[in-house]
This record gives structure tokens, C-alpha cells and sequence, in this order.
């Protein structure tokens, strides 16, 4: 998957999507103030690009004087059923166990469940020396059909799925023929590893404070084949430097394009309210810095003409330097998962009584009788459903918090199925039953506390570590209100950076989450405990539910689209190859 980021642990911050890293420390803890920045300005969660390989046995023979003249067509389901097709293989002669040589080329996207649905077609002969783009599908015989989804495939060690075709026969619905076997291979991109690795640093700057020197930073942007600029990648803030050299930064080959692709590198002078000061930019594409490095020489950065085309731009005496340009191949998200790493899901429900009886239908608690899912079941549905396929056993520790269970004191973190020995449910479907049940078997109370969840999960981490399972956790916590345990959490967080667990918080109703915000080391200062020690990397999401109402985005788009990038911070921090 993309890579961009800063390689010097406890140190520095850069963006780079869903498998870059980041890393910060107290002096620098403001750097992520960026993210509400870069995403104004089209910044989004990167990817991986997977080359998928199809073959066949035993398809049924739909020919008479010679065996079928198989096809395979992908499709990519939607949320609402709806088939987008995504490409055709050739057409394979006279065969029943095809290996076709076309490839399908998917974009992985972790934090969303991507169904890919495979129809198979034997086509008539009158055809095959049409475009297989150009042929009708109604026109040809249906072989059969299988889905599945792109995490299944990736997550497997061979990065091969055996599927049964199958097909509904004439004789009625509902039966079914199974038609041979779909074999479908997965192979990331080599450029999807493929990391440049660059140290940057410019001269002269040009001050914007009227008491101080500027205090820069730098974005790296693509230029699309539309021409806009999407930022892909920033460099860490320098105080008071008109003469910066920022840490080393990495960008894989994928994600910018190509070593030719265009590149604009723009300046900034950080301002605490993100109106940032441009202080100048270059253009250049990787070969172009590469050489820079290589000539050993700067090159001026200049400021846009405000006037338009026919007006020039202003060439500053400010100039860029490449200290450092080298190519390596960098362990990707996707190489933890086919070597065996799981990601474990957990998840603790807030019982406060702030959030309304659950018998009455204005409780954010209320279980409608027609099916529709609450907040808080839609934030476990939605999460839950990416995260089950990374988890083998599918056992998901659940707990509940700020309630009192019947005959007992308020328990800021109980099982949720009601077991005094153990927290653990099956599936998502054991989730929504003990959340359904416990309704019913707690009295809602209070005050609204995190730390003793975060512990308990912290300690299911550690122990893991312990025996050496190739496991990292996300907690998810929903929550309908102000925290009123801000500094324990705050050291339950900073704590649990040490072990390999990431913490989803999703916000529900109508509170104000400010705190929640805090939390959030993209939105605030880094995490600091009682002590005085500061978290060793991110592991903090925070989302408002109400924010995503409008439905251009998932719940768990929002959340998940950060947890490889805290993924990969956790294993480089540790020198854990995905082998180890």
C-alpha cells in the first residue's frame, strides 16, 4: 500500500494514508493539526493496487462436439446490490479448467468491505472473433457464478481463493447447481513496496511572524491527469528555521505514480489557526529531486502569479535541497496480512443514563421493533463487518460501562454476555445479542468513564505479546457522552501506545465531544500522561456519528481508514517483519 511517512520514531509526523506511519513527540505534538488541512484540500485515505489472476476447473460442459469456450467477467457489488463491472478475461478455447491470462487490476481499500461477484460464460462460437468489451452476456450460456470479498483473498498466506461456481437451474428458484471451481489469486504491486526515501531542507525563507522566524513545513502533492492537486504527503513543523532540514520522509512508487509523475512541493509556514502561509513551491517529479540530489544543487522555490497565465511567477532567492534520495523496498500492510497477522476486534458500549430509557423510542438505546439499527448498532455493523474477515476465530471481546448490573454496584466495564469469567461473544451476531440483552438485564447510571475499558483491553494485548501471537487489537468505544475521567484515560491511552491495539471512538447524539477531540491526537495536542510521559505513537479516532449522517461516508471509512498506518508504526517501531 502507499507509503509516506517519517521514519524516526518518537520524533516526527507525516502523512501517507492507510499504510503510512507516523510518529511525534510533545515538542512537536501541534504537527497534527495538518490533517483538517490536507483533507480540505482533497486529501484522502490511500491504497493498494492488486492484480487479480483467474482460473477454473471442472466447469460444466455447455458444448456438443467440443468442450466450452470459457470466459470470466468481475463485478464490484455496491451497498445497494447494484453490479459494476470491472473487466473480462479473454476467451479461453475449447477448456474446462481455464487459466486465463488477463488480469483484473483492484484497488484494495482496507477500511471499506469491497464484494467482487465472478460470472463465467461459455461463448458461442459465432463471436470469438468479436471484442470480449464488445459481446452481449445475455447472448452467451451462463456457466455459473461466486463472490467473495477482496479482504478474504489478501488475507490468505497463499493470497489464493477457491470458490464453487454455482447456478440457478431452470427448474425454479432457490435450486442450485454447483459448475466446477473459481481460482482466484491475488499479487500486490511491486510498486505498492517500491519507497523513495528523501531528506529534504531549504535556505533563506522568508519570515511571516513579526516577533519570530517562520515556523515551516512542507506538503508534497500529486498533479492528476485533471490537474488538480492532491496532497499525498507533509514533512514535520521546524520552529523559528529559515534554514529547515526535515526528518526523512518515504513515498512509494504507487503512490505517487510513477519516478516521472508531477509533483508539487509547496512550503508553509505554520499558523495555529490552519491558515497557513505559503512561503514558496517547486515542481518536480521524483527523477527531477533524484537528480537534484545527485547534482548536489538547490533549486529556487517560487510563488504562483496572482494575475494568471499571462502574468509571471515570482522567483524567490529561498531554495530546496535533496540531502538524501535512495530507493527501497518497505513491508506493506497487505505483507503483515498474508503472513499471518491478524487484527483482533473489541468493542465497549456506553450504559450511561444520559442516553434515555430504552423502552422509549427518543433513547439512543431504543431497539426498533421494524428492524432499524440504533447508533450504536449501526456503528457496530458497520465497523465489525470490515474487521470480522481479519479475524479467524471470530471472538470478539464486548463490554458495557457506566451501568449498574442487576444486585451490584455500577461497573465501568462488565461482559456484556453477562458471564462473570469471560468477556468474549461469536461474531457480530454475539455482539448485537448480548447489546439487545444487556438492555434489559442493567439500570443505566453513571458518570461516564474510559479507563477501566481501555485497561482490560490493553491487558488482552500485552498478554498476546507475551505469547508471541501475531495479533493487533481495535477497541471500539461508543459513547454518548462527555468523558468524566479525561486524565486517567489520558494515561490508559498513553499506556496502551506500547502495546499493538488502536482505539475507535465513536460519539453518538448530540453532546459536545471536545474532550472526545483531545483524545484524538489528529485534532490536538499529543496524549500526556499524569507523569508526564507522552504517547509513543497515535492510536486515537474520534468521529461524531452526527458528522456522517449525510451518507457520502461510512462509519467505518472514517474510523478505519488511519489503523494500518497505526498498524505499521507499532511493527517498524519494533523491528517485527511480517516473517518474524
Amino acid at each position: 500500500m502507499g507509503n509516506c511517512c517519517s521514519d524516526v520514531s518518537g520524533g516526527k509526523s507525516a502523512v501517507g494514508g492507510t499504510t503510512s506511519y507516523h510518529a511525534s513527540s510533545a515538542a512537536n505534538a501541534s504537527n497534527d493539526a495538518f490533517d483538517a488541512f490536507l483533507k480540505s484540500r482533497g486529501y484522502n485515505g490511500l491504497f493498494s493496487q492488486i492484480e487479480l489472476s483467474l482460473s477454473a476447473a471442472n466447469l460444466r460442459d455447455r458444448d456438443v462436439l467440443s468442450k466450452s469456450d470459457p470466459m470470466a467477467v468481475l463485478y464490484l457489488k455496491g451497498r445497494d446490490g447494484t453490479l459494476q463491472e470491472l473487466g473480462r478475461t479473454e476467451v479461453v478455447l475449447n477448456s474446462l479448467s481455464p487459466k486465463w491470462i488477463r488480469k483484473y487490476i483492484v484497488t484494495y481499500q482496507f477500511e471499506m468491505v469491497q464484494n467482487l461477484v465472478f460470472h463465467v460464460y461459455d461463448v458461442d462460437t459465432q463471436f470469438q472473433n468479436i471484442d470480449v468489451k464488445a459481446l452481449k452476456l445475455e447472448e452467451q450460456q451462463f456457466l455459473g457464478e461466486a463472490s467473495c470479498t477482496l479482504s478474504e483473498i489478501v488475507t490468505k498466506s497463499s493470497r489464493t481463493l477457491t470458490l464453487d461456481l454455482s447456478r440457478e437451474e431452470v427448474s425454479g428458484p432457490g435450486h442450485v447447481q454447483k459448475s466446477g471451481q473459481l481460482m482466484v489469486y491475488a499479487e500486490e504491486s511491486f510498486a505498492s513496496k517500491t519507497t523513495a526515501e528523501l531528506i529534504l531542507r531549504c535556505s533563506d525563507l522568508e519570515s511571516k511572524d513579526l516577533f519570530s522566524k517562520s515556523d515551516p513545513f512542507l506538503v508534497i502533492s500529486k498533479i492528476t491527469e485533471s490537474g488538480i492537486s492532491v496532497p499525498i504527503c507533509k514533512t514535520e513543523v521546524l520552529k523559528n528555521d529559515h534554514n529547515p532540514r526535515w526528518t526523512q520522509i518515504l513515498l512509494s512508487i504507487q503512490q505517487v505514480g510513477s519516478k516521472d509523475s508531477p509533483l508539487t512541493i509547496e512550503c508553509f509556514n505554520f499558523n495555529s489557526n490552519g491558515k497557513h502561509d505559503l512561503l514558496g513551491k517547486i515542481q518536480k517529479s521524483l527523477a527531477g529531486l533524484e537528480k537534484l540530489h545527485s547534482v548536489a544543487t538547490g533549486e529556487n522555490l517560487f510563488i504562483p502569479a496572482s494575475g494568471g497565465q499571462n502574468h509571471q511567477n515570482k522567483v524567490l532567492k529561498s531554495q530546496l535541497y535533496v540531502d538524501k534520495y535512495s530507493e527501497n523496498i518497505k513491508h506493506t500492510f497487505l505483507d503483515y496480512l498474508t503472513g499471518g497477522y491478524e487484527l483482533n476486534f473489541m468493542v465497549a458500549i456506553d450504559f450511561t443514563a444520559s442516553n434515555g430509557n430504552p423502552r422509549l423510542p427518543d433513547s439512543l438505546h431504543y431497539i426498533d421493533p421494524s428492524g432499524r439499527p440504533n447508533a450504536y448498532q449501526k456503528a457496530i455493523l458497520e465497523v465489525g463487518g470490515v474487521l470480522q474477515f481479519y479475524d479467524s476465530d471470530k471472538k470478539f471481546p464486548a463490554w458495557g460501562f457506566g451501568a449498574r448490573p442487576i444486585d451490584g454496584p455500577v461497573s465501568h466495564c462488565f461482559n456484556l454476555n453477562g458471564s462473570s469469567n469471560y468477556c468474549e461473544v461469536e461474531g457480530i451476531h454475539g455482539i448485537m445479542m448480548a447489546y439487545t440483552s444487556a438492555l434489559f438485564n442493567v439500570s443505566l447510571a453513571g458518570p461516564t468513564l474510559f479507563g477501566h475499558v481501555v485497561t482490560s483491553a490493553a491487558q488482552i494485548a500485552s498478554e498476546s505479546v507475551a505469547r508471541n501471537e501475531r495479533k493487533y487489537f481495535t477497541l471500539l468505544i461508543i459513547t454518548d457522552g462527555v468523558i468524566t475521567d479525561l486524565q486517567e484515560t489520558k494515561d490508559a491511552f498513553v499506556m496502551a501506545s506500547d502495546v499493538p491495539l488502536s482505539i475507535l471512538i465513536v460519539g453518538v447524539g448530540g453532546a459536545d465531544f471536545k474532550e472526545m477531540e483531545i483524545l484524538d491526537a489528529d485534532k490536538g495536542e499529543r496524549l500526556e500522561s499524569t507523569t508526564g510521559r507522552v504517547a509513543s505513537r497515535d492510536i486515537v479516532q474520534f468521529v461524531p456519528f452526527r458528522d456522517l449522517q449525510s451518507g457520502e461516508i461510512s462509519v467505518a471509512q472514517s474510523l478505519l481508514a488511519e489503523l494500518p498506518s497505526q498498524f505499521l508504526t507499532y511493527m517498524r517501531a519494533r523491528g517485527i517483519s511480517p516473517n518474524t
